[in-house]
């Protein structure tokens, strides 16, 4: 299921979802990630799906929210994987501007040393991008890079997409417990004051990770980023991404649907899941015949119950 939605963003309000990478293809194996282990690991971009299947999906997915009267804010590549490591990226974008909805990303910013890649995300509206660590062994201990990727690179492309492009530039920095940041978060500080982002969010894991032992940072050390970030750019220009984006869930007209596209990316809360379940008209039945075949898993995190897709990449090892 390649469009999803739309569902509550804290960046982006209501965010149709564009998922353009299976499950899980990606250039990094965070130890904080939501969707499960990387099942294959890749650097090198190519092809994934038809530029035109993926407008099709989309465009069926806009035309059934809207004649629900759902908002979109956004269109968002959110994949199960790192979205810039599909070859068509640009050519989707061009196509997906004609709903005259503003375009955005999430990134990993693994391969935005890549020109290529740049040029593909100067054509979006909204760009956010990953910015965990700048230094090596901090770096390769929570986003665990492919092998061949170079962290100084990765920064020196950031800041050179930063002089180009037009739109909105966010950057999210994930915090964990077990993690000795040390001067880490003035570096980081640093190097945002030399990118100059719209705005620097700082979150926690929210949703159920790949390894077990991530908990969020504790709560002296997000504020103490907040700080350090906020004397490097200006208070106005941090913001916490650590609260629940609440339980705004689109129906688009079928639910087993809407469950399993939205999960699929996006664990739900259990809250969240019999909100979308009430829009419906549906009862809780749906949720446990989909866990009965296999489709739906449930997990906890943080004394709190959600329900995830069933893909390869969250089987138990």
């Amino acid at each position: 299921m390649i469009a999803f939605g739309p569902v509550p963003s804290r960046r982006l309000g209501k965010s149709l979802g564009i998922n353009n990478i299976p499950d899980k293809v990606c250039s990094y194996a965070c130890v904080y990630c939501q969707i499960g282990k990387t099942l294959r690991m890749e650097v090198k971009r190519r092809p994934f799906y038809p530029p035109e299947l993926i407008f099709e999906e989309v465009k069926r997915k806009v035309e059934k929210a809207w004649e629900r009267g759902e908002r979109i804010d956004y269109l968002t590549f959110v994949p199960d994987g790192e979205p810039t490591l599909d070859a068509n990226l640009g050519e989707e974008i061009e196509m997906l501007k004609s709903f005259n909805i503003p375009l955005a990303i999430l990134t990993n910013s693994s391969l935005i040393w890549r020109e290529d890649v740049r040029n593909d995300l100067l054509k979006l509206d909204f760009v956010s991008l990953k910015l965990d660590a700048v230094t090596e062994a901090l770096w390769r201990k929570v986003d665990r890079p492919h092998k061949t990727l170079k962290l100084d690179k990765i920064l020196e492309g950031i800041l050179e997409f930063r002089r180009d492009f037009k739109g909105k530039i966010v950057t999210e920095t994930m915090l964990i417990d077990g993690i000795n940041y040390g001067d880490e978060l003035k570096k980081i500080a640093e190097f945002l004051r030399e990118l100059k982002p719209d705005m620097a969010y700082i979150a926690v894991p929210t949703r159920p990770p790949w390894e077990k032992w991530v908990k969020p940072a504790r709560e002296d050390v997000i504020n103490m980023a907040f700080h350090v970030f906020a004397d490097a750019i200006g208070e106005e220009r941090v913001e916490y991404l650590i609260g629940y984006e609440g339980n705004a869930f689109a129906f688009t007209g079928n639910v087993e649907e809407d469950i399993l596209s939205i999960t699929a990316v996006h664990p739900m809360r259990e809250d969240a899941l019999r909100e979308l379940l009430k829009k419906a008209n549906a009862g809780w039945d749906i949720v446990e015949k989909l866990i009965a075949e296999g489709k739906l898993i449930e997990l906890e995190y943080e004394g709190k119950r959600f329900y995830m897709r069933k893909l390869k990449s969250r089987e138990l090892p």
